[in-house]
């Protein structure tokens, strides 16, 4: 919870300086200055007064004061004048040019190749003015072009020039093909080889070398040396995460892991991925907006050791007596020699190609490893939730379904009035979470699409895009959030007062078909060694029989207060391998979008179950409603609800469901009526009894 340290002026160097003495803290003002620098780099969080850990622990108030001032001293600070895009363009260009490279590509990602990134990876941003999730920019003397992904096609007109760059999508334009149209024969093509994947690197070289374009890795990124005012790399606290919500000791995880490298013969596992660190020993942070993640590399030995790289500032004294003895941590300066003393005597050493730099790969090769090429150890014991993180993630539902319904009490008188805007709703909504007190901050930025911006997937709301949510039209809104015991993101489409007599017929007709597809994912049973991909196409069908569809998956994995988005299991028309196991935690969330006019999803987080066989009473899990019959051949698996949300019974057109689907909302009405009637006000609570009577 944010901090009570009062506001002052800040007195200067030398009074901080005798303060920072008196306190014990072997830190001069330069010192805090530069770990400051990091400190703005990284996210705010739900606490402004939680890096002060970093200095010391129980610092004296005079202290805490002044250093919270110093902040608000170097915050205020005007950023470095921004060139505009033409000159971005050119200079990048520019250096394009002196390393003798005749084009270059700009992704939207760092060395982790993770989701969020810190200012100082968000060089895709900084080039193009682009701000979604995924995307890719080429660069050559004379063209450039963004390549982005279905969520993503009206968002980038919105915030990249066209005169500047050409628009392209992800999947259905291949990006190679750009390439080779757009250099010569013996053209040099650069990429950052801590950016991408080996996979990539492997795909793409093969691809341009057949035009007879090399494919240059470069010593240094190209766009990093006229990018002036680059932030430093973030710096926040890395916390220990309490076992009793992790489930299992970090000792645990570390020797269980261990023994399967040792059994299949690999002195070592490369771990790239935050999340998987975070997991594997117990840890969080707050390097990234929305994902409590401490960037870091790490190497599991066979001997249940682990190397953990990263700045050693951000560790708190705590966090050092947690990580223990078998924990080394170490400076990401140390990193390339490490794998090169991992590798010694043609060791085989673990990593996985999909999340993988071609820097880290290649320090492999050269040092002698004889890589193993396979999934992130971490990713598979990771995404099966154990029991305690199971119980966590139910608790953060019922408290975040509460929070959830008294926005929606809210909403329902103020939305109609008309004055309700996008960023007054998400500032409401986040209101009623902060009042608990495990919440953590939003689990990604909240999606707020009044009328026509409902139709643009991953919108994000500004000062500048801000919309009036219209009576008689639909609001989409897709939140989620952090608490320390568990991940949510729900969306939730909402009639704002009666429907426009004009659409409400479609918009009810759309709405419903979501909705059967949402419920056909609920209520489906599925044999043991099923993938997402295989039950993707039911919660498509009912929109497909209308001859319509949504661009982009079904559902994603679900991380326990880590990512929102986490593998390595999902539910989409691109192929998938991962079988469905119980605990596994993702997200049912089909959708219906009309550019310019509204959009409409339904997402509840489901969990993996297995279904008991008749007369297995005492087996069944928390929540298990329901058996298998007597001479079932086959072990099967069912979904769990977790998310406890009312949906919009007024934009349902009945006649289109089915009695077994009218039955099922009505069950998860009264769930949800019965879970969260307790924690609510007497006027929510009437609220909600209207919201979840029965069809």
């Amino acid at each position: 919870m944010p901090s009570a340290i009062p506001s002052a002026a800040y007195r200067g160097d030398d009074a901080l300086a005798t303060l920072l003495t008196e306190a014990g803290t072997g830190r001069s003002p330069m010192d805090i200055r530069a770990l400051l620098a990091g400190v703005l780099a990284a996210p705010e969080g739900e606490d402004p007064a939680a890096w002060l850990v970093l200095v010391g622990e129980a610092l004296p108030p005079a202290l805490a004061e002044q250093l919270q001032a110093l902040k608000a001293v170097l915050a205020a600070e005007a950023p470095p004048a921004r060139p505009g895009p033409a000159q971005r363009l050119a200079d990048l260009r520019a250096a394009l040019k002196r390393r003798d490279l005749d084009g270059f590509i700009v992704p939207r990602g760092d060395e982790h190749q993770g989701e969020y990134v810190p200012p100082r990876a968000q060089r895709l941003g900084w080039l193009t003015g682009f701000t979604g999730s995924a995307g890719n920019a080429v660069v050559t003397s004379d063209r450039a072009a963004i390549f982005v992904d279905g969520r993503y096609t009206l968002q980038v007109r919105s915030e990249v020039p066209s005169d500047l760059y050409e628009y392209r999508h992800l999947v259905e334009d291949p990006l190679t093909d750009w390439i080779v149209a757009a250099l010569p024969e013996g053209g040099r093509f650069g990429f950052d080889p801590w950016l991408h994947t080996i996979g990539w690197v492997e795909k793409t070289r093969a691809a341009l070398e057949r035009a007879g374009i090399l494919l240059i890795a470069c010593e240094d990124n190209p766009l990093d040396s006229v990018w002036q005012g680059q932030p430093p790399a973030p710096l926040a606290p890395v916390m220990p995460q309490d076992e009793a919500f992790a489930g299992e000791s970090s000792a645990d995880k570390r020797a269980r892991l261990a023994d399967g490298l040792g059994r299949s013969g690999i002195a070592a596992a490369v771990l790239t991925q935050p999340d998987s660190i975070a997991w594997l020993l117990n840890i969080r942070g707050a390097d990234v907006p929305c994902t409590p993640l401490p960037l870091s590399f790490a190497i599991l030995s066979a001997d249940a050791s682990v190397d953990l790289f990263l700045d050693p500032r951000k560790l708190a004294p705590q966090t050092r007596a947690h990580l223990g003895n078998q924990v080394r941590v170490r400076p990401v300066e140390e990193f390339g020699p490490a794998l090169d003393a991992v590798a010694r005597g043609s060791a085989r050493v673990l990593a996985d190609p999909t999340c993988t730099s071609a820097w880290i790969v290649d320090r492999l090769h050269l040092a002698g490893a004889k890589l193993e090429r396979d999934g992130d150890p971490c990713a598979l014991p990771k995404a099966c939730k154990n029991p305690a993180e199971l119980a966590g993630t139910r608790a953060a539902h019922v408290r975040d379904g509460a929070a959830i319904v008294r926005f929606l009490h809210w909403f329902s008188e103020e939305a109609p009035k008309g004055n309700l805007t996008e960023l007054a709703a998400v500032e409401r909504l986040l209101a009623f979470r902060r009042e608990n007190e495990r919440f953590r901050g939003v689990s990604f930025d909240t999606i707020a699409g009044a009328g026509p911006n409902g139709a643009i997937v991953h919108y994000r709301v500004t000062p500048e895009t801000d919309r009036r949510l219209e009576p008689g039209s639909l609001f989409l809104l897709d939140s989620g959030a952090q608490y320390l015991d568990g991940t949510t993101d729900v969306t939730r489409t909402l009639a704002v007062g009666a429907l426009d007599p004009a659409l409400a017929a479609e918009m009810r007709d759309r709405f419903t078909r979501v909705l059967k597809g949402h419920i056909a994912l609920s209520t489906v049973r599925f044999p043991r060694g099923t993938t997402g991909s295989q039950l993707d196409a039911l919660a498509r069908l009912p929109l497909w029989q209308a001859g319509l569809d949504y661009d982009h998956g079904t559902g994603h994995g679900v991380g326990s207060f880590l990512s929102v988005h986490e593998g390595p299991q999902r539910i989409s028309k691109v192929g998938n391998s991962v079988a469905l196991q119980p605990g596994m935690i993702l997200s049912n969330e089909p959708g219906y979008y009309k550019t310019g006019a509204y959009g409409i999803r339904i997402e509840n987080l489901i969990v993996v179950r297995s279904v008991e066989p008749e007369g297995a009473e005492g087996q069944m899990p928390e929540g298990a409603e329901r058996q298998m019959p007597a001479g079932a051949e086959r072990q099967m698996m069912e979904f769990e609800p977790l998310t406890l949300v009312p949906i919009d019974r007024s934009a349902i057109e009945r006649a289109l469901l089915s009695d077994a689907e009218t039955a099922w909302i009505d069950a998860y009405h009264a769930r949800v009526r019965e879970s969260l009637s307790p924690l609510l006000d007497e006027a929510a609570r009437r609220w909600l009894a209207g919201a979840t009577a029965p069809l």
